[in-house]
Formats: C-alpha cells, sequence, structure tokens
C-alpha cells in the first residue's frame, strides 16, 4: 500500500503560478512512478505529468513549457504551474505505481480564474 498525501492549489489569476507536493508514505523505487492527473468537470480524468523514479518524465503537450515535475527524494514530487490558464482549472490528483498497481491521492482544486 501506498498513501499519498497533496498540497498546494488554490485560487489564481490567469498568467499566475502554483505548485504542487505530493509525499508518500513509502519510499519510492527506480520501477515506480508517481505524478499528476487532473479533472476538470464533465470531462474525464487526463494524464498531466508523470515521473519515474529512475529518471523519465512524460509531460502532456497541453502543459509543455508550463509545467515543471519534479522530485526532491524518494518520496516526494512537485508540480510548478507557470503561465497558468483558465483552463487549468481543474481538480488535481497525485498518482503512484508500484507493480502495477495504482494508488491516488485525494485531490486537491486549481482554479485559475480569467
Amino acid at each position: 500500500q501506498v498513501q499519498l498525501g497533496e498540497s498546494g492549489g488554490g485560487l489564481v489569476q490567469a498568467g499566475g503560478s502554483l505548485k504542487l507536493s505530493c509525499a508518500a508514505s513509502r519510499t519510492m523505487f527506480s520501477s515506480d512512478t508517481m505524478g499528476w492527473y487532473r479533472q476538470a468537470p464533465g470531462k474525464q480524468r487526463e494524464s498531466v505529468a508523470v515521473i519515474s523514479f529512475d529518471g523519465s518524465i512524460n509531460v502532456a503537450d497541453s502543459v509543455k513549457g508550463r509545467f515543471t515535475i519534479s522530485r526532491d527524494n524518494a518520496r516526494t514530487v512537485y508540480l510548478q504551474m507557470n503561465s497558468l490558464k483558465p483552463e487549468d482549472t481543474a481538480v488535481y490528483y497525485c498518482y503512484a505505481q508500484r507493480y502495477g498497481v495504482d494508488y491516488w491521492g485525494q485531490g486537491t482544486q486549481v482554479t485559475v480564474s480569467s
């Protein structure tokens, strides 16, 4: 079992920045991945950015150049969100995968006003 604790999120004006953090309850291995998904009202949940603990990164085209995913140890990942747009408004979920099992955080609301 992996539990995920999220922080960050909130209300920001278009063009502003926010930083999300997610801490895992267990040390992650190089074969594990963590990252962020988001779900806007009436839309399916979509991948935003994912990082594996061997260093590979995948970022959605819609946020490339604006969002950066990083990690600072074996348990915590961050999502730095710059140049936010109203269409980035969604609930952002921390995600982890270990041995083919998916784990999810409780979600944090990000609202970007125009």
